[in-house]
């Protein structure tokens, strides 16, 4: 097996790192917590997990299966935020990690990450539009670190767990 160096262990190191923050919001949680509102956002911990396991999905499709004539499934995209009465968070995080999984045989594996693929159209981009597989990887990675920031503060909100909190006293930090 070759080595990953370069580029592409810097863009493995930082999807580690993001997706490690996200996973200390889950720690401990019930699936009651999971589906918990701590905001006025219709957010949970639940709904944010199924989202960001649909979303590295998608997109790493869009990389391996290009398909010039896709659209974007509001209808799916929309449900993926709401954590189902059947969902656990457990099976959740299952997907979570098995779609994040794809995306590191994605960074590993793409001969190209400079190669080009189509998009899905959507409402607000009819047009078809052509992103480099860079690109979509930042993309991805863009989301995981914007929606950690929102776990960490609903996590905070429901009992005052915190990330940074967490990463300290892994760190041997004493509070």
């Amino acid at each position: 097996m070759t080595e990953i160096s370069g580029e592409r262990a810097d863009l493995l190191h930082l999807f580690a790192d993001e997706r490690k923050n996200f996973a200390i919001t889950l720690r401990g949680l019930s699936d009651e917590q999971a589906r918990a509102k701590a905001t006025v956002s219709d957010l949970t911990l639940g709904g944010l997990t199924k989202h960001l396991a649909a979303t590295q999905w998608h997109w790493c499709l869009v990389i391996t299966e290009p398909d010039e004539n896709a659209e974007l499934d509001l209808e799916s995209g929309m449900s993926q935020y709401y954590m189902a009465e059947d969902d656990t968070l457990a099976g959740l995080v299952v997907d979570f990690d098995d779609a994040a999984a794809f995306v590191d045989r994605v960074i590993k594996e793409t001969p190209d990450l400079e190669a080009t693929v189509p998009l899905p159209t959507a409402p607000w981009a009819p047009e078809r539009e052509w992103w480099s597989v860079r690109r979509i990887l930042l993309h991805i990675l863009r989301e995981v670190s914007h929606h950690a920031g929102h776990a960490d503060l609903i996590r905070e909100t429901l009992d005052g767990g915190s990330t940074t909190r967490a990463l300290a006293e892994e760190a041997g930090m004493t509070f």
